[in-house]
């Protein structure tokens, strides 16, 4: 499955509520790089590895002018008790629960057949344009170095 957004493409703008009950909208951080990182599941060992990676590593997102953001089809409660779980404090952890699966839909990265998205990362610099993106195997860990290779290059 590819992406439905093409490279150099302008990114839909969505609103989602974060880990803290908090609407989170992309077009409030125009100005600065957004890595959407998606992860199939809250609760799982890869994808708490992976919003791990991204607390691990806020410094050097700021560096980078970038902001990343977590998302997965949990409702918000869930993604503020495992994020109080994993103690993550910095990364906003984004429900896009309702309408469910809507902006996984928006991207292409929906899997209808499991009712999740997919794990996938993209990358849509200052002005909301996508510059790159991945769609990963669900048990595979996305590999942060590579992120920044990439960050560092647009």
């Amino acid at each position: 499955m590819n992406a439905s957004i093409a490279i150099g493409n302008e990114v839909p703008d969505f609103t989602l509520k974060d880990n803290n009950n908090v609407d989170v909208s992309l077009s409030q951080y125009r100005g600065k790089k957004v890595l959407m990182s998606w992860h199939p599941l809250a609760w799982t060992p890869v994808c708490t590895d992976q919003m791990r990676a991204l607390e691990r590593n806020l410094q050097r997102f700021v560096k980078e002018n970038t902001i990343p953001l977590g998302f997965s089809v949990d409702p918000q409660p869930c993604k503020e008790i495992w994020a109080n779980a994993l103690k993550i404090t910095n990364i906003k952890l984004l429900a896009d629960f309702w309408p469910h699966g809507k902006v996984a839909m928006d991207y292409g990265i929906f899997n209808d057949r499991d009712g999740i998205s997919q794990r996938a990362n993209f990358i849509v610099d200052e002005k909301g344009i996508l510059k790159w993106y991945k769609i990963y195997p669900s048990a595979e860990l996305p590999d942060i170095e590579e992120i920044f290779d990439i960050l560092k290059s647009i």
